[in-house]
């Protein structure tokens, strides 16, 4: 299926981060710690909250924004590199919370700046870190939308930690990958996930399950949303017909599997 981005331009409807007003005492910057979960991901945690058979990861010292696991779901942990803690990060993660803009507004205005559907968008960060903004995969991806270092400088993202840089920079990297493919969604999030090289190598998705699987579960979950978000209007409209199934949905996993 093929992504009709004019058509597709609704606000986001629900954040995917969440937040608490929690009171801990805070530790030092250099006592950060990578903690390595079983899925693969590596979090830079400023500290931690057991809480029964949960675990909570805080991600800054101001205890806004945290990551709730299981304890059986930590594999390692490790002090995290001195990279971790360079100035810019800690100035970065400093005017975050100074100036806080929530998750929403950001893939908003991303999605605005390039004309795609905030929907994908929210898809897209769902399955690439969670809504994690310190997420690294056991590549060295980083970030909301899993930036490659490479990818991001390319893309002038100097903090990939950075929700706002990561978010633009990934949006702005999926605008071109839509282009490239003629805005055919499918190949356009397997080139996300595998690279363009591997896409034009195989003519279409790369038989590769991981790929496949990604695909497949990006395209389900935006179809989700975009269906909750014409109920929600006709909700409030309760005027305005829901679209049959084959209207609400906008992009295809078929065959990919």
């Amino acid at each position: 299926m093929f992504l009709n981005r004019s058509a597709h331009k609704a606000k986001w409807l629900a954040a995917a981060c969440g937040a608490a007003a929690l009171w801990l005492a805070a530790l030092p910057a250099h006592a950060l710690e990578q903690v390595v979960l079983r899925n693969g991901f590596t979090l830079l945690c400023n500290h931690e909250q057991p809480e029964g058979r949960q675990v909570r990861l805080y991600l800054d010292a101001g205890g806004q924004n945290y990551l709730e696991v299981r304890a059986s779901d930590i594999v390692s942990r490790t002090p995290a590199p001195a990279t971790a803690s360079t100035p810019e990060l800690h100035t970065a993660a400093q005017a975050t919370a100074a100036k806080p803009r929530s998750l929403r507004q950001i893939v908003a205005a991303a999605g605005r700046a390039h004309d795609i559907d905030t929907d994908l968008l929210a898809s897209v960060i769902e399955q690439e870190s969670g809504g994690h903004a310190h997420a690294v995969s056991r590549a060295g991806a980083r970030g909301l939308m899993q930036l490659m270092p490479a990818t991001a400088a390319r893309l002038g993202v100097r903090n990939s930690f950075a929700p706002a840089q990561n978010v633009q920079g990934g949006t702005a990297y999926l605008d071109q990958l839509l282009r490239r493919y003629h805005n055919n969604l499918p190949l356009a999030l397997a080139a996300y996930n595998a690279g363009p090289a591997a896409v034009d190598r195989w003519h279409g998705i790369p038989p590769y399950a991981e790929t496949r699987q990604y695909v497949a579960r990006v395209i389900h979950d935006y179809n989700r949303r975009y269906e909750a978000r014409l109920r929600a209007a006709r909700k409030a409209s309760r005027t305005a017909p829901l679209p049959d199934s084959g209207e609400v949905q906008v992009a295809s996993a078929a065959g990919i599997r």
